[in-house]
């Protein structure tokens, strides 16, 4: 099988890292089992690579009253599949999978989330998202105010709209540079646990 290049641009080795990101890389790699193809990716422009990282670990590394961690990965799914974004859809759907500990959950959502099985609120907010994704000029006042009326917080409305905003360029990106999934990335959350080869990483 031909193998298909993680990026379009250079990658920088593992040893010419910065230390910080060394660390980070090796922690990541170790936790997973694996290295996500983001994160070589980005690698050759490091303090780009260092404020990606911080801002989706800002977004997407808590719970909140009215989205939790798995309800954010979903957000990412479901405007990516808009963006048509091949690796965010793999990479966060696995997440997704392991997160919501639903096998099938991210499929649904990346092929039509209206239909998927997900609660009231939260097909309100993958409305909202899809709608900022595809068409930021037509969210109004009241989509925002329509997702309070589901218990989502003014905190959680924002992150709505910067989980969906942050992975609007993230799905550029990985379009630009043609970043690929990793293999490991199909499989999470779809086997046992002890079969899997890894766990709960994306970086993107």
């Amino acid at each position: 099988m031909t193998q298909i290049p993680i990026s379009r641009f250079p990658l920088r080795p593992a040893d010419e890292l910065p230390a910080d990101l060394a660390e980070r890389y090796a922690e990541v790699q170790e936790k997973s089992g694996f290295l996500p193809n983001v994160f070589a990716a980005l690698a050759w422009r490091p303090d780009e690579a260092r404020a990606f990282f911080a801002m989706h670990d800002a977004l997407m590394d808590k719970d909140t009253p009215g989205l939790s961690k798995a309800d954010r990965e979903l957000i990412v799914v479901a405007t990516s599949a808009g963006n048509d974004c091949l690796y965010c859809v793999v990479a966060h759907g696995a997440v997704a999978r392991v997160r919501t500990k639903d096998p099938h959950i991210a499929d649904h959502v990346a092929v039509d989330w209206r239909k998927a099985p997900l609660s009231p609120r939260m097909h309100a907010v993958l409305a909202v998202a899809t709608r900022l994704a595809a068409d930021p000029a037509a969210v109004t006042a009241d989509d925002l105010a329509g997702l309070a009326e589901h218990g989502l917080t003014q905190d959680d409305v924002w992150d709505v709209g910067m989980i969906t905003s942050f992975f609007a360029l993230s799905n550029r990106l990985a379009h630009f540079a043609a970043i690929t999934p990793n293999p490991e990335f199909f499989l999470m959350g779809r086997l046992p646990r002890s079969a899997e080869p890894a766990r709960d990483a994306t970086g993107g």
